[in-house]
């Protein structure tokens, strides 16, 4: 077995070894301060300690884990682009900027594809790049209006192959509702790239107001999921054949903007942050949360929904699902009081059909993801270490 694909599982296990005897259920308060269990209070003053520390590239080069939206790409993001460009507010990192523009408002968003096959089942790159990019803007509140599409071909690709992702983005756009106004095109040797790479950009317009951010969950609010998880990071490893299985498995790649502005509209003013779980996949949102709102986040195992055929693949993987990407799921932290309501919502349209709550916030320990497993457990959720399955969007 890969060795990096077990790193996760094993930063997982040190810390519940030291949290578990204090925890012993998830759904009780932890106490707080000097009455914290001596052992668990190590354990989480070493996890404070180390994220409080200045980012730092160590690596010489880049490397897969880079891009694979942990803590990998976590460090790259603030260590050498923030220290850059500076943060363009005092909030965290969101999935698109917010812009004022006169009376309006605007969120700009940016996303490039490099998903490899570039055709797999339900989808290819083009109508991945659309649905990737207006859902970047749907989980900002906004309502995704134009697009921008940027082509690095390689010399060699078919222009049959070439075709048949335009005419998908197109079709993925006019299913969305939104415009590409505008783009370019350039093409390299062969052998300097991988067929056909795809760069966008995505505005949309702030119609409700939202102000959405992962820094404001609170204790007591729900966590939803908008549907089973790691379907889309599945299926592109069966369609690699890097899996001696058959499913009859699909990626869930879909624009989620109609059914982000459903639960809006069911609870205005009641939902705190949105997170499409694509890259580190629902682990990785999780975590965004918790971090951004020094709070807590447990999740309850037995209620996030997962297909079979997934769970089957991660295990051959030795991976958990949690880490696998989705293309067509987003998660929601909702003001627990209008949870229901919120999930009905998300029930009423297609995409929301199969929506859970899965978990809630609470105020201790801060920072930390704590999963409530199907045999009684409780055990941490870290941020994704490493790139267990490279190039899946």
């Amino acid at each position: 077995m890969n060795e990096e694909r077990v790193v996760p599982q094993r930063q997982a296990e040190w810390a519940e070894r030291a949290v578990r005897d204090a925890l012993r259920e998830a759904s009780d308060p932890v106490p707080a301060g000097p009455d914290r269990p001596g052992r668990e209070q190590q354990v989480l003053h070493r996890i404070e300690r180390a994220r409080s520390r200045r980012p730092t590239v160590r690596e010489e080069r880049i490397t897969l884990a880079h891009g694979a939206g942990g803590k990998a790409t976590q460090t790259l993001v603030e260590a050498i682009f923030l220290d850059a460009y500076g943060s363009p507010g005092q909030g965290p990192l969101e999935d698109g900027a917010a812009l004022p523009l006169g009376p309006a408002r605007a969120v700009l968003t940016t996303d490039s594809f490099v998903v490899s096959p570039l055709f797999f089942p339900g989808g290819d790159i083009g109508d991945l790049a659309v649905n990737g990019t207006v859902n970047d803007l749907a989980v900002c509140g906004a309502t995704p209006r134009y697009l921008s599409a940027g082509f690095i071909l390689e010399e060699g690709f078919p222009v049959a192959d070439l075709r048949r992702i335009v005419s998908s983005m197109a079709s993925a756009a006019r299913a969305a509702g939104v415009s590409i106004v505008t783009g370019d095109t350039k093409v390299v040797q062969r052998g300097k790239a991988d067929g056909c790479y795809i760069n966008t950009a995505g505005v949309g317009l702030l119609e409700r107001p939202v102000a959405l951010s992962v820094g404001n969950a609170r204790p007591g609010d729900a966590i939803l999921l908008s549907g089973p998880i790691g379907e889309h990071g599945t299926a592109i490893m069966i369609a690699r054949g890097d899996l001696d299985i058959e499913a009859d498995l699909r990626s869930d790649t879909a624009a989620l903007s109609e059914v982000v502005a459903r639960l809006l509209d069911a609870v205005p003013g009641r939902v705190r942050a949105l997170r499409d779980a694509t890259r580190g996949g629902v682990a990785t949102v999780l975590n965004e949360v918790a971090g951004a709102s020094r709070a807590a986040i447990v999740v309850d195992e037995s209620a996030i929904p997962i297909r079979p055929e997934v769970t089957g693949a991660s295990e051959l993987l030795g991976i958990d699902p949690l880490y696998v990407a989705c293309e067509g799921r987003f998660v929601a932290v909702v003001d627990g009081g209008y949870a229901e309501p919120a999930l009905r919502a998300l029930r009423g349209h297609r995409l929301g059909a199969e929506a859970a709550i899965i978990g809630q916030v609470r105020a201790d320990p801060p920072g930390l993801v704590l999963l409530r497993t199907g045999i009684g457990g409780t055990r941490i959720v870290d941020l994704l270490v490493g790139d267990p399955l490279p190039r899946i969007c």
